[in-house]
């Protein structure tokens, strides 16, 4: 039994796919089937049954799925030991959003580059679906995220920070200051806001819903850094996180509106499959990132 045979085993139940499984560990799909056929041969059971293009475990490899998880994991612990004293230098994949992207990760990765410049970090931005999925299928090492509380007894959460999500406009507009407007003061306003269905996006929506209201947005895009130099040079309304605009809130080129009755947050989070070994590297950029984001612990498991 090789350690190989194993790891394309645990990518294979990910995946539930021979072929998508051959494309994260980057071998042909022959080979995955080569690997598989002589791991079954040895164990005496069938692993995999084969349903069109998709592959469940069987009752013996469902046993054996947790068998394969801790030897892994045992491996991982004993390389890590082994390399206790050098520099961290393993690669490291992390999933964020664009909104993170532009107004958050340059200062961490700032911070990580200086603690651990031989570790070379790739960044993956997409939706708070799209990441999640892509964790669950070992495609990244942690996802940094933006959203309501998530949770599921397959991941880590290891940080979970409150974020606020305001109004906010171009000071022309005539509408901040420190005056508590309505909603219905705003809603004929032109808006410039991140895509529909999308986090804190969805949240508002669903808001104005219950309140017999629809808003129909001059412009719709998921790029906040746009939305933002666009409502600082036009008549015109967002609803982005607190972070995103503040230091251009602080320079006076934005103002936070005060709507009555109305407030939201959602939370920044950082969280990793369970079944993952937490490497050094992950455990650095997840201090990091808690250290930049207004808390200097981490939290263990679920337990926020």
């Amino acid at each position: 039994m090789e350690l190989r045979q194993l790891q394309t085993f645990v990518t294979i139940t990910q995946t539930e796919s021979f072929s998508r499984a051959a494309e994260v560990l980057g071998y042909t799909q022959s080979a995955l089937t080569v690997q598989i056929r002589l791991l079954e041969n040895e164990l005496g059971v069938k692993l995999f049954d084969r349903m069109g293009k998709r592959v469940y475990l069987t009752a013996p490899g469902r046993q054996f799925l947790g068998h394969a998880n801790q030897i892994i994991r045992d491996i991982k612990c004993a390389r890590e030991f082994a390399k206790s004293e050098e520099e961290l230098c393993s690669p490291l994949h992390v999933g964020t959003l664009e909104s993170l992207c532009f107004s958050k990760l340059p200062q961490i990765l700032n911070s990580f580059r200086s603690s651990h410049p031989r570790v070379p970090v790739k960044v993956t931005a997409s939706t708070p679906n799209q990441l999640i999925d892509m964790m669950e299928r070992n495609q990244l090492d942690l996802i940094y995220i933006l959203d309501r509380p998530r949770y599921n007894d397959n991941w880590n959460k290891v940080m979970e920070v409150r974020e606020p999500i305001v109004f906010v406009a171009s000071p022309s507009c005539g509408l901040g200051g420190n005056r508590v407007i309505s909603l219905e003061e705003i809603m004929d306003e032109p808006f410039f806001l991140t895509e529909k269905n999308e986090n804190y996006r969805r949240e508002l929506d669903c808001f104005l819903e219950s309140q017999g209201m629809v808003l129909t947005p001059f412009l719709e895009i998921s790029n906040t850094e746009f939305i933002i130099r666009m409502i600082r040079k036009n008549r015109g309304i967002s609803y982005l996180p607190l972070f995103a605009v503040q230091e251009y809130v602080k320079r006076g080129e934005l103002a936070v509106l005060d709507v009555a009755d109305f407030r939201l947050a959602m939370y920044q989070q950082v969280i990793y499959n369970r079944n993952k070994w937490l490497t050094k590297e992950m455990d650095a950029f997840i201090r990091i990132t808690a250290n930049h984001s207004g808390t200097g612990s981490i939290c263990g498991g679920n337990d926020i």
